[in-house]
């Protein structure tokens, strides 16, 4: 019973992984760590 299920588990990862790179989440891996650190604030609070 266990080998069926982590086979099914195994084709779901596999799917939501290729869903993920159709979509384009792994497009730009280097803008949104490097965003934090460089964030300006303008205006410092009081």
């Amino acid at each position: 019973m266990l080998s069926p299920l982590g086979l099914l588990l195994l084709g779901a990862a596999v799917a939501a992984f290729f869903w993920a790179v159709r979509s384009g989440q792994f497009d730009d891996l280097e803008t949104p760590a490097w965003r934090i650190l460089l964030d300006d604030d303008r205006n410092p609070p009081p």
